[in-house]
């Protein structure tokens, strides 16, 4: 039907609903095919025409019948399942009494919907919360995140919508007079009134311009509980781009409604809260609504109705007292030209205030920042909710003092201390038998021997010192990972433990097999450069010795002349000279062998470091490093004046 006919229903966009019964006056149905019906204020109202079969949108006037918005009924048409304006002039429906036909297909620029773009600050703090529910998924639970994501999900398909709508819900209590301000903003009786409670079970919405098919889809209201508002061009040109929606009562005692009601404000642009002088201090609005919105104050009007029922200057201290709740549950007011919420009083019965409403209405909805707005302030609730998983009491990061400490426990554990002394030892026995005495060597073998069969049953000390190990082990892995995971929000520290715990299976035993690759001397120690000459003085004061000794058996037994003196002299060079050969090259060897021990232990430390970081110190940087981008992600989502802690 043109833009001036009456309120007709458009068949074709029905697909659900709870059959809501719109107001008396707003459905305009008539008694039989063609038959004019009388509205409430004495006009006739047009009859529904039947539909032609196969045909999906509403039947249209003749191309030469008036249009009675000013101009021709072909530019006036509505193509997006939208009750038409309702007839207040005889002559209109005069009109209307002609054989209606289809209405001729609209322009492509009539059905081109501009979407809504996000710019600036905006488009960085979504696709920042993008990447941080994409670096936090393996570290979070999905509880967790499912706030974010429902935001970055509707801010997507926000966007693909119309930009030049701003869809506002007007929502209330039982018995606020909601949907009685719903109807003087539309000029119609749109949406049902009475004592009746509940009075509105489905929400209705009402669009003062085309294109907004998609963005009431979005919200779920059918096609029958889509209208238009009175035909009056000064409303329609002021409030130009509103979708109005009139939700359920919030505390209506069917949980269907509050179900709706709860389901439709998160997907609004902006919301009026009308409230009565009985149940403006409502616990119910104040706790589970008010409160945890409050970030969303810029796109928030609250309203004071049946201010008429008020004496005297009982309105005003009303209102004011209503502020001062605001104030405490953390809603911005917008006062003094400061951002926030918009608080009038009015009453829709009388009219008293309804202008001004409308007027900030037309002036928000012109704006056409609203749904920027509340992309906005849902991600700052979200990025609030995800604070106390994100915000660091302290600066996050494994110290070099904590490396230190852990890499010393590690070397301790796998005794390289006691690995390096043991090096020592050896390089100073290989000197001994390179260097010593031969009769020296036997007396050592000779114990040695003796000994062998009561020394080599060690297996319980062994154990000990391996349980010793193992234990030791454990608490340095303990010790670095309460270091790192110090500060942390509590997901993050429980990653950096568990990260430490994992690299520790295997720990102990990987130490083991470094300590006998790297620890012990492998063959025997290198020799410095005089050894050679030192052997062969060793060597020649026991052939002194020998030529001595042969010398003086030689002459007992006669073979030789009698000679004591150079016999004994060799005898006493050879025994006098051994000894202090051999001291001599143990005085020379300290140094050399307290090099080779320090290089064992040196060698045995790192190989024991290098495996604790291979194993622990990287694996747990790593997940610092994680929390380092998700916190830097984090910083770029909430706004620039928030701080991270």
């Amino acid at each position: 039907m043109p833009d001036a006919g009456g309120v007709v229903e458009d068949e074709a966009r029905e697909g659900g609903g709870d059959g809501e019964k719109a107001a008396p006056g707003a459905r305009g149905e008539a008694s039989g095919p063609g038959a004019p019906e009388s509205a409430p204020d004495g006009s006739p109202r047009a009859a529904r025409a039947p539909r032609t079969p196969g045909t999906k949108s509403a039947p249209a006037a003749p191309a030469d019948s008036p249009d009675l918005s000013g101009g021709p009924a072909s530019s006036g048409s509505w193509d997006d399942g939208l009750i038409a304006r309702r007839i207040t002039d005889a002559s209109a429906a005069a009109a209307l009494a002609a054989p209606l036909e289809p209405v001729p297909a609209r322009g492509a620029a009539a059905r081109t919907v501009v979407p809504l773009a996000y710019e600036g600050p905006l488009r960085s703090r979504l696709d920042a919360l993008r990447e941080l529910v994409g670096l936090s998924r393996t570290r979070l639970d999905s509880q967790t995140l499912a706030e974010a994501g429902r935001v970055l999900d509707e801010a997507a398909d926000r966007r693909k919508l119309s930009g030049r709508h701003t869809v506002v819900a007007i929502a209330g209590a039982t018995g606020s007079g909601k949907s009685q301000l719903f109807n003087s903003l539309a000029g119609v009786a749109i949406s049902e009134t009475g004592v009746r409670r509940p009075t509105t079970s489905s929400p209705i919405a009402c669009s003062w311009s085309d294109g907004a098919a998609g963005l009431i889809d979005r919200l779920g209201i059918p096609g029958r509980l889509r209208r238009r508002p009175l035909n009056n061009p000064e409303s329609e040109e002021q409030l130009r781009g509103l979708v109005l929606i009139d939700l359920p009562d919030h505390d209506s005692a069917a949980v269907q409604h509050r179900e709706q009601v709860d389901r439709i404000l998160k997907l609004v642009d902006a919301v009026i809260w009308v409230v009565d002088p009985e149940k403006y201090a409502d616990a119910v609005l104040h706790e589970r609504y008010l409160r945890p919105m409050a970030g969303h104050a810029e796109v928030m009007f609250v309203v004071l109705n049946q201010v008429d029922r008020l004496p005297g200057e009982a309105a005003d201290q009303v209102l004011d007292d209503l502020r001062r709740l605001l104030d405490e549950d953390g809603v911005a007011l917008g006062e003094h030209g400061e951002p926030g919420a918009t608080v009038l009083a009015l009453s829709a019965l009388t009219g008293e205030g309804v202008g001004e409403l409308r007027e900030s209405l037309g002036e928000f909805v012109a704006e056409r920042g609203a749904a920027a707005r509340r992309v906005a302030a849902d991600v700052d609730a979200a990025a609030a909710g995800l604070r106390p998983v994100y915000a660091a009491g302290r600066q996050a990061g494994l110290s070099e003092e904590a490396r230190e400490e852990f890499a010393a426990r590690l070397a301790e554990a796998v005794g390289a201390t006691a690995a390096g002394e043991a090096a020592e030892r050896a390089w100073l026995r290989n000197a001994n038998r390179a260097c010593g005495t031969p009769w020296l060597r036997l007396w050592r073998w000779y114990q040695k021997r003796g000994t062998a069969a009561t020394g080599r049953h060690r297996t319980g000390t062994q154990a000990d010192e391996e349980a010793t190990a193992r234990q030791r082990v454990e608490q340095a892995v303990r010790t670095v990972a309460d270091r790192a995971s110090a500060g942390l929000p509590v997901p993050w520290a429980q990653a950096v433990r568990e990260a430490a715990v994992r690299g520790a299976q295997g720990l102990p035993e990987a130490l083991d097999e470094l300590a006998e690759r790297a620890g012990g001397p492998s063959g025997r120690p290198p020799r410095p450069g005089w050894w050679p000459a030192a052997v062969l003085v060793q060597a020649a004061m026991t052939l002194l010795q020998i030529a001595g000794g042969l010398w003086l058996v030689g002459q007992i037994a006669g073979v030789m002349a009698p000679n004591l003196g150079v016999p004994v002299l060799l005898m006493v060079c050879g025994i006098v000279g051994g000894p202090l050969v051999e001291w001599g090259c143990r005085m020379a060897a300290r140094g050399p062998a307290r090099r080779y021990g320090q290089d064992a232990e040196r060698r045995l430390r790192e190989s024991a470091a290098s495996c604790g970081r291979a194993r622990v110190l990287d694996p747990v940087a790593s997940e610092l490093l994680r929390y380092g981008e998700v916190r830097e992600q984090y910083g770029r989502v909430v706004r620039a004046e928030a701080r991270v802690g």
